[in-house]
């Protein structure tokens, strides 16, 4: 018997709903399995934490979640604590302390979804870097309130930073038989950090002469998704546009409730998170109307980050039953179903 410690955090809204179903999911797992368990650590922090206590996490927040082989966490943010504050004292801490640089986010039309493009060949992954960038957090905010009040956003990209997520992601390319590589970028008009970009990647890309790989501006990008999605097979991008594009690529799947997203350690030298990209929707919290896929998804990640293969792809097979049944699907993907009632049904497979 092999057990694993997870550290969870339910965090706001509907992640509280999902990680709640997420558990339950687990357990059948390790039923199922009979070789692997699960202890849980649950942590509170949220932004109900912090209305209560000043931060979104105590002192010792990141020793805490160290001692674990994986965290868990369901979404961040809630009316009454901006989101910078919550973003900045929780979610970005964890990736870069972790140094979970490896943002990784598959796009793939799953049996039984129905994209808005009608389009059912989307199959490609985006791995978006997720430590520095353009979320590195430096600037300045001068004069304010006065005529001549002036912000400036800095963005910080290393070669070390640069040069590993780009190689990453040819690696990554190689090693699960895709041969073609796309770097977003932006050289016209950021003229510093992705002229360094594009550098970095036109000298990784020489060593990879099998895999066909090109760079493309953002934006013209963005619209490549659209128009020619069965086309991609390996995106990689900056912390910024990674972020944007990984949206619009589950957007493109009918629902943003179904994707997952994998904040890596390759290294193992801390553990990795994994977590729903669909935020907290304040809106619909406690309703038990929110979709548990995209937190499903993630643990199917993350089983697999953890070595149980069988386990993940156990999870996507009862999953994609689910879909394919078409009767126990949540609104957001054409159902009426509940949280709890898509949750028993994907049981059931297991």
């Amino acid at each position: 018997m092999k057990q694993f410690k997870l550290n969870l955090i339910p965090g706001d809204g509907i992640g509280v709903d999902v990680i709640h179903e997420g558990r339950r999911l687990l357990d059948r797992i390790a039923e199922a399995s009979g070789g692997i368990s699960f202890q849980y650590n649950e942590l509170p922090w949220s932004c109900e934490y912090y209305l209560k206590n000043g931060r979104m996490m105590p002192p010792d927040g990141m020793s805490i979640l160290r001692d674990c082989d994986a965290i868990l966490l369901g979404a961040v943010g809630f009316p009454g604590v901006p989101d910078h504050i919550s973003l900045r004292q929780l979610l970005l801490p964890i990736r870069v302390e972790f140094d979970e640089y490896v943002n990784m986010r598959p796009v793939k039309m799953l049996p039984g979804l129905h994209s808005p493009l009608k389009n059912e060949t989307m199959d490609f992954v985006c791995i978006r870097e997720n430590s520095e960038g353009e979320y590195c957090g430096k600037g300045e905010w001068k004069n304010e309130g006065q005529p001549d009040e002036t912000v400036m956003q800095e963005s910080i990209f290393t070669r070390k930073g640069t040069e590993r997520i780009l190689r990453y992601a040819f690696e990554y390319a190689k090693k699960t038989g895709r041969d073609n590589v796309l770097s977003a970028t932006k050289s016209n008009a950021l003229n510093y950090s992705m002229v360094f970009w594009d550098k970095v990647f036109e000298e990784v890309r020489k060593d990879y002469p099998d895999i066909t790989s090109a760079k493309m501006h953002v934006d013209a990008l963005a619209g490549y998704f659209i128009m020619h999605p069965e086309r991609l097979q390996v995106v990689v991008a900056s912390n910024l546009f990674g972020d944007i594009l990984t949206d619009l690529g589950s957007a493109m799947l009918g629902s943003i409730g179904i994707s997952p997203s994998g904040n890596i350690n390759p290294e193992g030298k801390y553990p990795s998170m994994f977590e729903p990209i669909h935020g907290s929707a304040p809106d619909i919290a406690g309703k038990g109307i929110a979709n548990p896929m995209g937190t499903f998804w993630a643990i199917s990640l993350m089983l697999e980050h953890l070595g149980c293969k069988l386990e993940a792809d156990k999870v996507m097979e009862a999953m994609i039953a689910v879909l394919t049944e078409g009767k126990a699907l949540t609104r957001d993907i054409g159902g009426n179903a509940t949280t709890t009632e898509m949750t028993d049904a994907i049981l059931s497979k297991i």
